[in-house]
């Protein structure tokens, strides 16, 4: 410990003599942020690392959070510490990571992360932090606050609340764009968004989440590098949709990524299905506004359908059978999406299975019905088979009939599929017969 308290002593003053801007530094009485408002483990964290003679900050989205009245989803925490140094004064932390090295605090279920100050890949050799395009593979090149604070994607995520004085730190003008409400990339727009192309994707979340404006400086950019993220793995850009899955402003995002053109980066997207895909997002949203759980893999077979039911009328107009049709359907459209996104295979199972259960639906008579009831994913194909009837396809007859029947007694089911079996079935093909071949009737002789 005494060996860190002397390494933070020798950062301080380089640090002092590497600074070049003054931060504007805004006291406790002049910002809205209070502790009571903090994870009691991030608390927990900060203290002891500025105990131990480091310096300690809670950075980036949850000061921003705090500030715009909103609740943080996590509370990560920059310091001068190296990640060596922090395992040492936590026995709960964990080193994550490759291409940045974190620390990981772990509380039970509650993990805080932590992240030594790093610096511009400009004070390192090229080979080693980047790609031929541009894109940052490697960030273990460390500095101080301010190099920390400059390297940064956006002015209102480079906030720093200091433990020490309970100040909020601000080297970027992060501040004024949160009384803006305007989102303001740091540095060159261009370049920064050829460093991590993901930052495509994170200002439109923002935008979106947020509910605040764009520089021109930094929209110009966005509209035009979608192409950059052809070079993000798949598993990063599932990552990034399970972000915008989850974060509350569902349909608003997706609406940006209409609007950039990145939607189709990241989906097997037809917009014949937008009406579908308005109603449902919608809902979602809602639904994580009262706290509720949602399903991603719902969500993805939401956005596939259409391109889904446009194979399938493809298939059988070739003469091919629905129920095959949707099968070579599910599997064309399912495998260019994993080539965009690494969905995992159990959630690729779920889309099938939903996607499926569409067709089974059209199935009312005999058990059919009742062994529907008892599938693990009737309640999400039920769902989606309202939300198709809520968007206009000519599936509110059926729709009616699953939603009465799925609720009824069991004398009035009875009924239902009683009457259902008096009904010409819409399912059975009429077989063609062939022509009797004619006896023949001579006589040999």
């Amino acid at each position: 410990m005494l060996k860190g308290f002397i390494r933070s002593i020798k950062k301080t003053k380089t640090s002092q003599k590497k600074s070049k801007t003054a931060p504007l530094i805004i006291p406790r009485a002049e910002h809205t942020i209070s502790r009571s408002a903090i994870n009691r483990n991030a608390l927990k964290v900060l203290y002891r690392l500025h105990e131990a003679g480091f310096k300690a900050y809670l950075v980036g989205g949850c000061v921003r959070d705090l500030l715009l009245g909103q609740t943080p989803k996590d509370f990560d925490i920059a310091t001068n510490a190296l990640p060596e140094e922090i395992r040492r004064l936590f026995r709960n932390c964990r080193l994550i990571g490759k291409r940045f090295r974190l620390a990981h605090i772990l509380f039970g279920h509650d993990i805080i992360e932590v992240a030594t100050f790093r610096t511009s890949h400009e004070n390192a050799k090229e080979s080693h932090g980047k790609s031929h395009h541009g894109m940052i593979v490697r960030d273990n090149v460390y500095g101080t606050i301010e190099d920390d604070a400059v390297r940064r994607d956006f002015r209102i995520n480079a906030l720093y609340y200091n433990i020490a004085d309970y100040s909020i730190v601000d080297y970027v003008g992060g501040m004024q764009d949160i009384k803006d409400k305007v989102l303001h990339m740091i540095g060159d727009p261009e370049k920064r968004f050829h460093e991590d192309p993901v930052r495509l994707l994170r200002a439109v979340r923002f935008l979106a989440k947020l509910n605040i404006n764009v520089t021109p400086e930094t929209e110009g950019p966005l509209k035009n590098l979608n192409h950059l993220l052809d070079n993000v793995s798949p598993a990063r850009l599932f990552q990034e949709v399970l972000k915008i899955f989850q974060g509350g402003a569902t349909l608003a995002t997706i609406n940006l990524l209409q609007k950039y053109h990145l939607m189709k980066k990241l989906f097997i997207y037809s917009n014949a299905g937008e009406a579908l895909v308005n109603i449902a997002l919608a809902n979602t949203d809602q639904r994580i506004g009262e706290g509720k759980t949602v399903s991603p893999a719902f969500l993805f077979t939401v956005i596939l359908w259409n391109s889904v039911s446009e194979h399938v009328l493809s298939y059988e107009a070739e003469g091919m059978q629905t129920y095959l049709a949707i099968e070579k359907a599910l599997q064309h459209v399912i495998k260019q999406q994993t080539e965009r996104l690494t969905i995992p295979r159990l959630m690729q199972l779920s889309i099938r299975e939903i996607c499926v259960l569409q067709h089974r639906f059209t199935y009312r008579r005999g058990g059919h019905p009742y062994r529907l009831l008892e599938h693990p994913r009737f309640r999400a194909g039920y769902d989606l088979l309202l939300l198709r009837a809520a968007s206009g396809e000519p599936v509110q007859e059926m729709a009616d009939w699953w939603q009465e029947f799925h609720v009824a007694a069991p004398e009035q089911r009875e009924k239902m599929l009683k009457d259902m079996n008096q009904k010409p079935s819409p399912n059975k093909r009429r077989k063609s017969r062939k022509p009797r071949k004619k006896k023949n009737t001579e006589v040999v002789t």
